[in-house]
């Protein structure tokens, strides 16, 4: 996704070849554009997800294999264990939104995907002030909040669904678990159907895991108080989405119009 366009347009300034793993169901803008920035792309199956029992992620695999197989190859920064994903958000996004919220942030909300966001921001905010709630979004078919609430990476946990960004069916590194204090699942029709109503109600052209983020958000809104200040991190586009989210043929398809 994201990174994936970031790291395209790099090695094109610096002159570097590239190749992309990435699944089957990231959209096809994503794709274009990584392709548009002179990449190769390789797809890995989401049919593969329920059989990854064992915590090996199929992109993560794959790439592996690619890199191991040429010695000329840097095997990219693995932004599931890379700890500058974690350290750029505990040194930049964490401080940007205390100084934005004179201190006074209560709650931060957030998608969880590879851990860096969440983990990063955080561990900052809780040495600041320990109090601040971290809650972060997960999705179903991923194993982020069973093993959060007992300690168990469970497989039957692990199924293929289409929310883009948020969950997954390995433990990357850069979670901390230990600074987010629960996590929310948001089902993939509601991720969707907020995701529009974001553009709809608020003007706000946001992405997939953008709209898991505010369902989240509406479904914990029993723990806030009407004093509290509460940051949602919105980090996606909504222009690698129109031939789904905002594509009412896609939503049918999907059996996310209507009831």
């Amino acid at each position: 996704g994201n990174t994936g366009i970031a790291l395209a347009g790099i090695a094109k300034l610096l002159g570097y070849g590239i190749e992309i793993v990435i699944p089957e169901k990231a959209s096809n803008e994503t794709k274009k554009i990584i392709e548009s920035l002179g990449a190769k792309i390789y797809e890995t199956s989401d049919d593969l997800c329920p059989k990854v029992g064992s915590g090996t992620d199929q992109s993560i695999a794959l790439a592996t294999s690619i890199a191991s197989s040429r010695p000329e190859t840097y095997y990219s920064p693995n932004q599931y264990a890379n700890e500058a994903n974690f350290k750029g958000h505990y040194v930049g996004t964490g401080p940007e939104i205390w100084k934005q919220t004179e201190g006074k942030i209560t709650h931060f909300v957030v998608g969880v995907g590879t851990g860096g966001t969440i983990s990063g921001v955080g561990k900052y905010l809780k040495e600041q002030n320990p109090k601040v709630k971290v809650y972060g979004i997960d999705t179903y078919g991923s194993v982020f909040k069973k093993y959060h609430e007992t300690g168990i990476f469970d497989p039957a946990e692990i199924y293929p669904y289409s929310t883009e960004g948020i969950g997954e069916d390995i433990l990357p590194k850069n979670v901390d678990f230990s600074v987010i204090d629960h996590f929310e699942k948001v089902t993939d029709k509601d991720a969707a159907v907020y995701t529009r109503k974001l553009a709809r109600e608020e003007g706000i052209f946001a992405g997939n895991s953008c709209g898991a983020a505010i369902r989240g958000l509406v479904q914990l809104q029993d723990r806030f108080e009407s004093n509290d200040v509460v940051v949602v991190l919105l980090h996606d586009s909504g222009s690698r989405y129109i031939g789904k989210i905002y594509n009412d043929d896609w939503m049918r398809e999907k059996g996310f119009l209507g009831n």
